[in-house]
């Protein structure tokens, strides 16, 4: 019998993107507890920002018109940030400080090391302004009724400030879900315990506990599923009753002790089974009642690509994120590579600076198992190779920097 075909990795991610853009929901939430939440709304500004024109720096606001060589000035009135100036009395200069108002009648502000002051209330000008300099003009950073940020978009701390800025307090965003985290294998220990003959420690959990707390999400651990068909069953759909999600590792292969595929078809449905990747080919998604099902391979570096690659991008849709993927950059090759096979290839690999006669290059760590979980750690991010391709020196190749999940 023809062994079914691989799942292109494109069409895997179009079915989950598309099963969790299904499941957005909304809540509003306190500006104060948005930071990594995903916009519902577009925002436009309700005010200029700044809104009225006011003094760069510390110095002296004065009508450019009034300058000639040596003239003293008069101090007429001391403006501090928060203060309403008093319009600017015609021929004398206004001592001002960064962030307050410009008083009208001035149009530009002389930086205080640029003025001599005589007698604690005359200045002389030493080096002369024109008009505008030193001013942050009204509306210079928002304009009111401008689009500041639009629906799918991830709040990032800067955003919250321009957020801020204009006077929003409480904004509408998608629903944060709520992640049963499991991991199986009679094998696994959890680090501290003693290992016993053909066991080894479960360093899945560690791994997908933080990728899942750094998007913001609720984890809750389940703990460890054993190799046995009944108890899988039995723990994942109690998984599917306290969770939204459930994300697993291990026990998606075609093996006799992997238990997790088979339960998931018996108590729910399986829609993706077995892709065209590299590492990551068992990964599996379906659902539970009403929980989404990831089930990521046991292998460290399979958990890891599939979790950025595919889990990822589906549970940051789910929050409402208009672009979920992990950002790409095309990127020099710096190494030769024979043609890969049917499934597309995730290889970690090092950004090599360039210098003034080279570019950056991105070249691949030695060791590629799915196994060595170390070269994630020494990787920069992942260099994605088609199908059946072949890698020249010099090649532009898409790169998947790690950054972003920082």
């Amino acid at each position: 019998m023809t062994a079914p075909a691989l799942m292109p990795i494109e069409q895997a991610l179009e079915t989950l993107l598309s099963t969790a853009s299904a499941r957005i929901s909304a809540e509003e939430i306190t500006l104060e507890q948005a930071d990594g939440r995903v916009l519902l709304e577009d925002i436009h500004a309700a005010i200029d920002v700044p809104p009225w024109p006011n003094s760069a720096m510390d110095g002296y606001a004065l009508c450019c018109a009034d300058q000639l060589p040596g003239r003293e000035f008069e101090i007429s009135q001391r403006i501090p940030a928060g203060v309403a100036p008093q319009a600017l009395t015609p021929g004398t200069i206004a001592r001002i400080f960064t962030g307050a108002p410009l008083p009208a009648g001035a149009d530009a502000v002389v930086m205080q090391e640029n003025c001599s002051v005589i007698d604690g209330n005359r200045v002389v000008i030493t080096q002369p302004v024109t008009a505008g300099e030193n001013v942050r003009r009204r509306g210079s950073d928002v304009r009111a009724g401008s689009l500041l940020l639009s629906a799918g978009h991830r709040l990032s701390p800067a955003a919250l400030g321009v957020l801020a800025a204009t006077g929003i307090t409480k904004v509408q965003v998608g629903r944060k879900p709520r992640v049963a985290l499991i991991t199986s294998g009679d094998e696994l220990q959890r680090p501290g315990q003693t290992l016993a003959p053909g066991q080894i420690y479960d360093s899945n959990r560690p791994v997908l506990k933080a990728l899942l707390s750094r998007l913001g999400l609720e984890v809750v651990d389940m703990g460890n599923m054993p190799d046995n068909r009944e108890h899988t069953e039995r723990l994942l759909l109690e998984a599917s009753r306290q969770a939204d999600c459930i994300v697993s590792s291990g026990g998606v292969s075609a093996g006799e002790e992997d238990h997790v595929r088979a339960a998931v078809q018996t108590c729910g449905r399986l829609d993706v089974w077995k892709l065209a990747l590299k590492p990551g080919k068992p990964f599996a998604f379906g659902q539970l009642g009403q929980a989404l099902f990831f089930g990521l391979p046991g292998n460290p570096v399979s958990a890891y690509v599939t979790f950025l690659v595919l889990v990822r991008p589906a549970l940051l849709r789910l929050c409402g994120a208009s672009q979920p993927e992990l950002s790409q950059i095309m990127v020099p090759s710096g190494f030769d590579a024979s043609a890969s096979g049917s499934r597309q290839e995730y290889l970690r690999v090092r950004l090599n600076a360039g210098d003034g006669s080279r570019l950056p290059s991105i070249v691949p760590l030695p060791d590629q198992s799915s196994g060595i979980l170390s070269s994630v750690m020494q990787a920069d991010g992942l260099a994605v190779i088609p199908p059946y391709t072949s890698v020249s020196s010099g090649q532009l190749l898409r790169f998947l920097p790690f950054g972003d999940i920082v």
